[in-house]
C-alpha cells in the first residue's frame, strides 16, 4: 500500500514537472515575441525615459507629461501619453533604472530583465516550499504561471519587492530581525504590493524588525521627498489621483465586485486592521505565517492593483506551504492558479473570492492557533502552580524537628 501510494505520488510529481517545463517554455515563448512585435510596448520603457528626464531636467520633472511625451519621442517608441501610458511609479523606479540610460535602451532593456529574473530565482531559493531537485518545478510552475511572465514582460519591478520581501523573511528567520526590516527598502518601488508588512511586523511584536523598516523606508521617503520638491511631489499626487480614477487599475480590487465607493474603502480599511489582528494572533508562530498574512490581506486592502500584481499572492502561498499548512491547502493552492490563469475568460471574480478565501483559512489558522496557546498556557500554569506546591511541601517536610530530651 505504502508503495503504492509513493508510485501515484511519484507520478504526480513527474506531471506536474512536465506541465510547468511546457507552461514556461511556452511563456517565455510568448514573451519574446511581444518584445519582436514593439520592444517599446513595456512598463521599463516608461522607466527608462523617467530616468533620462530626470538626469536632463532635474527629479522634480519626472511627472511632466510634456517632458515625458518628448523623450517617448526621442527613443522613437512610438508611443502617445495616454492614461494607462505615462510614468506614475516612485521616483526610486527611475533611480533604479538611471545606471541603464547609459545603454541602448534594447540593451538596458533585456539587463532590466535578466535582474528580474535573478530576483525571482533568489526568491525561490528563499521562500520555495519543498526540498530537493523536486523544488525546481515550483520554479518552472512560477514561469509558466500567467502573473509572473506578464510582469515580467511587462519589465515590472515586482520581483525587486518579493525580494526585499522574502529577504526579510529569511533574515527574521535566522534571528537578525534589524536588518530584516533594513530588507523592506525595495517596498519603495512599488508599495502598494507589501504596505501591510511593516505594519505587519509591528502588530506581532517584531519591533527591532519594525525599527528597521521604518529607518530605511524613512530614508527612501525623505530622498523622494527632496528631490522632488514641491512642484514634484504636487505633480506626483495629481499623477496618483489620476490613475485612482481609471477603473482598469480597480479590476482586481474589491471594487470590482463592491464598487469604487466609500463602503468600499471602509471594508479595505477593515480588512486591513483585521490582517493586523491576525498577525498578533500569530505572533508565536513561524515568521512566513506573519508574511502570508501581510501580502495577502495587503492586496485586498489596496485600492490599485494589476494581473501582475498577483505575483505577491503567489509569494504568499509558497510561504504558507512552507510553513506546513494543512496537505489539502495544496489543492485550494492549484485551484486559485487555475483561477489566475483563465482571468481572461470568466473575470476577476473567481481571483478576488480566491484572495478573499485565502485570508479566510489565514484567519481559522490563526484562531486555531490562538485556542492551541491558551491551552497550552493553562497548561502551563497548572504545572506551576503543581510545582509551587511541591515545593512548599518540601520546604514544609525539610524543616527540622525538635528531639524528645525527656525521654532516655
Amino acid at each position: 500500500m505504502i508503495d503504492a501510494s509513493r508510485r501515484w505520488g511519484n507520478l504526480g510529481a513527474a506531471a506536474g514537472a512536465a506541465a510547468a517545463v511546457l507552461f514556461a517554455a511556452f511563456d517565455l515563448y510568448q514573451w519574446a515575441l511581444a518584445y519582436a512585435a514593439d520592444r517599446f510596448h513595456n512598463d521599463f520603457t516608461f522607466y527608462y525615459a523617467a530616468a533620462r528626464i530626470g538626469l536632463a531636467h532635474g527629479w522634480g520633472s519626472i511627472y511632466d507629461l510634456g517632458l515625458q511625451q518628448a523623450e517617448l519621442d526621442a527613443m522613437g517608441s512610438g508611443i502617445k501619453i495616454a492614461e494607462l501610458a505615462r510614468y506614475i511609479s516612485p521616483p526610486p523606479v527611475a533611480w533604479a533604472a538611471l545606471p541603464l540610460t547609459a545603454l541602448p535602451y534594447e540593451v538596458a532593456y533585456w539587463t532590466w530583465s535578466a535582474l528580474l529574473l535573478a530576483a525571482l530565482v533568489v526568491v525561490w531559493g528563499l521562500a520555495a516550499p519543498g526540498a530537493g531537485p523536486a523544488r525546481l518545478i515550483f520554479l518552472a510552475a512560477a514561469v509558466g504561471w500567467l502573473p509572473v511572465i506578464y510582469a515580467l514582460q511587462l519589465g515590472q519591478p515586482q520581483f525587486f519587492v518579493a525580494l526585499g520581501v522574502a529577504g526579510s523573511y529569511a533574515l527574521l528567520r535566522t534571528g537578525r530581525p534589524f536588518w530584516a526590516g533594513v530588507a523592506l527598502c525595495p517596498l519603495a518601488l512599488k508599495p502598494q504590493l507589501a504596505f501591510l508588512v511593516p505594519i505587519v511586523l509591528l502588530a506581532a511584536r517584531r519591533d527591532r524588525a519594525f525599527l528597521g523598516s521604518l529607518v530605511g523606508l524613512g530614508a527612501i521617503g525623505l530622498a523622494s521627498v527632496l528631490s522632488l520638491g514641491p512642484g514634484g511631489v504636487s505633480a506626483y499626487e495629481a499623477r496618483l489621483t489620476f490613475a485612482s480614477s481609471v477603473p482598469v487599475n480597480r479590476e482586481l480590487t474589491l471594487a470590482f465586485l463592491l464598487g469604487p465607493s466609500t463602503p468600499t474603502r471602509a471594508l479595505q480599511v477593515v480588512i486591513g486592521l483585521w490582517t493586523l489582528v491576525l498577525a498578533y494572533r500569530l505572533r508565536r508562530r513561524s515568521p512566513e505565517w506573519l508574511y502570508a498574512c501581510a501580502l495577502a490581506g495587503g492586496l485586498l486592502a489596496t485600492p490599485y492593483a494589476h494581473l501582475d500584481d498577483l505575483v505577491m499572492v503567489g509569494l504568499a502561498g509558497w510561504l504558507c506551504l512552507r510553513a506546513g499548512a494543512p496537505a489539502w491547502t495544496w489543492a485550494y493552492a492549484l485551484a486559485f492558479v487555475i483561477a489566475v490563469e483563465g482571468v481572461v475568460f470568466w473575470g476577476p471574480a473567481p481571483v478576488l473570492l480566491g484572495e478573499l478565501g485565502f485570508l479566510g483559512l489565514l484567519s481559522v489558522a490563526a484562531l486555531k492557533h490562538d485556542d492551541r496557546d491558551a491551552e497550552q498556557h493553562r497548561a502551563e500554569g497548572e504545572h506551576d502552580a503543581r510545582l509551587e506546591r511541591n515545593r512548599q511541601h518540601l520546604t514544609v517536610d525539610s524543616q527540622p524537628q525538635a528531639v524528645d530530651v525527656g525521654k532516655a
